[in-house]
This record gives structure tokens, C-alpha cells and sequence, in this order.
């Protein structure tokens, strides 16, 4: 049965979310318990969200076994190679990014299917992007990437504009949908690569004391 194609950038947004999340829970040493409950907080935190929100209930995990299966094989995935995906540098960081990627035009998607206005559509594209890792990495005592310096949340509400931008003039869509994914993951890298960051508030004294 030939999948729709937004469904599979569905199932590769949830895979590589997956790897990204247990790699974070492996990385804090956790039992398997933690990274079970991580990896799945992971990859459809912000898919859960974002159903809630538009009034998607139940959410799309619990109707689509098909993304639980997929976590679970994400998940055994990175288990699995262990050795190697520690020998390779920025694996959490490439992973996350693919998962931001593709995970902001579904969520972009969904608003569109629900003719929402332009700005609550790629408000649902960050909120599906961005806040199944947030919960992450509260859970894993972190301060949330979106909340850093890092230039996280920018680059997947800008990709959203983009792609929403293609579809309202009739771009190709699965052409809008693959620049848009590359769009996100590129600048991320970029960021990373370069280091660069927003500029961050500090309220303090400079008395010396």
C-alpha cells in the first residue's frame, strides 16, 4: 500500500526524534525504564501537544499504532548501535535536527488542513517541532534548547513561514515540503557549525563586592 507522502515524513519525523531522545537518555546514563518513558516523551511530545491544542483527540499516537512502532524501532535502533553512534560526533545534534525538520511542516500541515490563520499554522509547526523536546529535556534536568542562546525555534518557525508561503501560492507541494525539511536542517547545521546564537538578557548588579 503506497503511503500518503506526508505520512511518511510522519514516520521518519518520529524516528528521528526517537534516536535523538534515547541517545539523550543513554547519554545520562538512565535504567531502560527511563529510556523507554524519554524516547517516547521525545518523539511525540510535541505531536501530542499540538492535538490537544486544535482539538485532535484521540491524539494521533493512540490512533496510528504505526508511530508507536516506530519509536520502539528508533529506540532499539540506538540501543543496538550503541558503539557506533558513540564514535560518531554530533549524532544527538543531527537526528534532532532532521526531527525538527520534518516534524515543523507536519505540524504546518495540520494547521492548513484545519484552515487556520498563517500565524496560528506555524505556530503549530514550532509547537510540533520544538516541545517534544523541551518536555526531553526538563525531564533530563537540562534547560530546553528553545530557551538557550542556540538558535532552535527561529529556524523552525522561519521554515514554517516558508512553507506556507509555497503552499498559498501553489508551490509544488511535495517540492515545498522537501525545501522546506532541507531548509530547517541546513540552517541548523549552519548555526551549530558557526556558533551562532541570539543575544541573551542578563539583569544583575556590576557592583563588586
Amino acid at each position: 500500500m503506497d503511503l500518503p507522502f506526508i505520512e511518511i515524513i510522519i514516520i521518519l519525523s518520529t524516528l528521528a526524534f526517537a534516536i535523538s531522545a534515547t541517545s539523550s537518555a543513554m547519554r545520562k546514563h538512565l535504567d531502560i525504564f527511563g529510556i523507554v518513558i524519554i524516547a517516547f516523551v521525545g518523539s511525540v511530545g510535541g505531536g501530542t501537544l499540538r492535538d490537544i491544542l486544535i482539538g485532535n483527540t484521540p491524539v494521533s499516537w493512540l490512533q496510528n499504532t504505526t508511530i508507536i512502532n516506530t519509536v520502539v524501532v528508533g529506540m532499539l535502533l540506538t540501543l543496538l548501535a550503541n558503539r557506533i553512534l558513540r564514535k560518531i560526533n554530533y549524532t544527538l545534534f543531527i537526528f534532532d535536527a532532521i526531527g525538527l525538520g520534518l516534524s515543523t511542516i507536519v505540524g504546518v500541515q495540520k494547521g492548513m488542513d484545519m484552515h487556520f490563520v498563517p500565524g496560528v499554522c506555524v505556530a503549530l509547526g514550532a509547537v510540533t517541532g520544538c516541545f517534544g523536546g523541551v518536555i526531553r529535556d526538563i525531564l533530563l534536568n537540562e534547560i530546553p534548547l528553545i530557551f538557550r542562546k542556540e538558535i532552535y525555534a527561529s529556524v523552525s518557525i522561519s521554515g514554517g513561514i516558508i512553507f506556507y508561503a509555497f503552499t498559498y501560492f501553489n508551490f509544488n507541494e511535495k517540492f515545498s515540503q522537501l525545501f522546506c525539511i532541507l531548509f530547517i536542517v541546513i540552517v541548523r547545521i549552519v548555526v551549530v557549525k558557526y556558533k551562532l546564537s541570539l543575544p541573551s538578557v542578563y539583569v544583575g548588579s556590576n557592583k563588586k563586592v
